[in-house]
């Protein structure tokens, strides 16, 4: 990045990316990359249960090919909330009504805001989440009023949005079934045996084959009517 102009920087076409180390992430790089976007990617160390994905990060930006990947450290964990960042919370098993204890108080909020930080350093004018609409597992900061809601507050409180830029938040799975996503993704040579969805994996990023995520994930890849790479412990 050092030594570029302004003009060739507002010339690139560049974008930063939220990547979990899950499937919904890798597809939305994979789709930003074929819509001809310079992929930066931000993954964070917030405390949650395991570091396999976080590994599974560093190995989907490698194999995508971003041009960077950042990891961002936080402390979530202090203050507790969610099964994913306080261990003496258990790990729901079977679907709930409501919203789930895997619930993380703010994260998108805080991620989108960090994600926003950097755009405007790379003077990037898109970020992409993988948020989904309908299998989204009862969290409040996946619907498309809160990332609606997050456009609008963001292009008021960043100098850039001052001077006349404007950032988009762009959702491309938001509409999608588990299986569309996949099928998608397939279509952009994901490769998701690189990828992690479980809440509680093993160090080796192996999957408990119980929690939400794991039966999303799962129903998903038997809806695509493909073999689904997940090792499980």
């Amino acid at each position: 990045m050092a030594g570029r102009s302004q003009s060739q920087g507002a010339a690139e076409k560049r974008a930063v990316i939220l990547l979990s180390g899950g499937l919904d992430s890798a597809t939305v790089v994979a789709m930003a990359r074929a819509e001809g976007y310079r992929c930066y990617t931000m993954s964070f160390d917030y405390g949650q249960r395991h570091r396999a994905e976080l590994q599974a990060a560093e190995r989907v930006a490698l194999d995508l090919g971003v041009v960077e990947h950042k990891v961002i450290g936080l402390n979530l964990n202090g203050m507790g909330g969610s099964a994913l960042t306080d261990s003496s919370i258990e790990v729901p098993l079977a679907p709930s009504d409501g919203i789930p204890a895997t619930y993380v108080p703010a994260r998108n909020t805080v991620f989108l805001s960090l994600a926003l930080g950097w755009a405007e350093v790379l003077e990037a004018r898109d970020i992409f989440i993988g948020v989904n609409a309908l299998d989204y597992s009862g969290y409040p900061d996946c619907r498309p009023e809160f990332i609606e809601a997050f456009e609008r507050m963001a292009n008021l409180a960043i100098k850039a949005g001052v001077e006349g830029g404007r950032f988009r938040f762009q959702a491309p799975l938001q509409n999608l079934s588990k299986a569309e996503i996949i099928q998608a993704g397939l279509r952009l040579g994901v490769d998701y045996s690189l990828t992690v969805s479980c809440y509680q994996a093993d160090d080796q990023g192996h999957a408990c084959g119980q929690c939400d995520s794991c039966r999303l994930r799962a129903e998903g890849f038997s809806a695509a009517g493909v073999s689904d790479p997940t090792v499980y412990f």
